[in-house]
């Protein structure tokens, strides 16, 4: 998707995925054929903290690009958005059962377990494999260097989202040597395996901070180790100054691999509706919040807020539209129950 070039210089870039979601909340009304993906999730993250962004991922001429245009009016540059020219699916299905169980795959059964009617647009749809025959194989959202425009080199902060292993290895590079002194990343699950050990270095090695949750680090260390902590030391010696854990029982573990500090954030402890997009959420104010004053304890505490406000309800644009002063007023309750370790 092209646009006119920034008007003034942008501060942050986001990359990641772009979907046509299908989405069973824990509760409410399933969410059909909308705007959804990794990157609409950081966004809303960064812009509840007063951030805006260019935005970076690939779609296809099918794609409803005009989802997108609230980011627009919020200062997001879209200008990042290529369109490809084969057809890619980006349909994206979820079944939530509760906060830390959710299905991908079946969608026919969970529609019919829940008394709903099934979307004909899923008819087909299958599962995509959790780790793909070639890991380091270019896919069909992969994010090639001439996909980031130039002026998107200007941004000092950059959060990567969940994409693939050629993507994520390719842009911290490219944004480096632009003038990124920040850059952020969620791995994608794909490479996340004991077998992918040996590349993990090589990918964290330009990382400020690296973003996961406890499943796919547990499952990086299948047979090394089986404590959270050590297992943050260790991905903080591959470079990244700071390590994020999300737990599913304890809320956010955060290792400072500079100072040796280490903090447990609990969870706000919101009514979750949908917990799509949380951790993507998170990521995009914890960007936003560490770019403000570069406190990682503090980034962390807004990347929780922005995660709790958006798995109150269900929508991208969700969170966006929360009572004014509610985000501020969570933080400073939220800042009184962390604890160092």
């Amino acid at each position: 998707m092209s646009s006119s070039s920034p008007d003034q210089y942008l501060r942050f870039v986001l990359a990641g995925c772009l979907n046509e979601d299908y989405i069973l909340p824990i509760s409410e009304s399933p969410q059909n054929a909308v705007l959804g993906g990794n990157l609409p999730y950081a966004a809303v993250g960064l812009s509840l903290w007063g951030g805006a962004a260019g935005l970076i991922a690939r779609a296809d001429k099918k794609f409803p690009v005009s989802g997108l245009d609230r980011f627009k009016q919020l200062g997001f540059n879209l200008q990042g958005i290529r369109i490809a020219e084969r057809d890619l699916d980006l349909r994206r299905f979820l079944a939530h059962q509760d906060e830390n169980t959710s299905f991908d795959d079946n969608p026919m059964q969970h529609y019919v377990d829940r008394g709903l009617p099934f979307p004909q647009r899923l008819l087909g749809y299958k599962t995509r494999p959790l780790t793909p025959p070639d890991p380091t194989a270019q896919q069909g959202q992969s994010i090639q260097i001439s996909d980031i425009p130039e002026a998107y080199l200007e941004a000092s902060a950059v959060h990567i989202c969940p994409i693939d292993y050629l993507s994520h290895i390719i842009m911290p590079s490219v944004f480096r040597q632009g003038r990124a002194t920040t850059i952020t990343l969620s791995p994608a699950p794909s490479y996340m395996t004991p077998t992918f050990w040996g590349e993990i270095p090589g990918l964290l090695s330009e990382i400020t901070a690296f973003i996961a949750s406890e499943r796919e680090v547990r499952s990086l260390f299948q047979g090394r180790s089986s404590d959270l902590w050590e297992m943050a030391a260790a991905l903080g010696g591959f470079g990244p100054e700071f390590v994020l854990i999300q737990t599913e029982r304890s809320g956010y573990f955060l290792a400072d691999h500079v100072s040796k500090k280490r903090w447990m954030i609990p969870q706000y402890p919101s009514l979750v509706v949908d917990p799509t997009g949380g951790r993507d959420a998170f990521a995009g104010g914890f960007l936003a919040g560490y770019s403000e004053n570069y406190d990682p304890l503090e980034a962390a505490l807004k990347g929780a807020i922005a995660a709790s406000l958006v798995v109150e309800g269900s929508g991208v644009f969700f969170a966006l539209d929360a009572m004014p002063g509610l985000k501020s007023a969570r933080l400073s309750a939220l800042r009184r129950l962390v604890r160092q370790i």
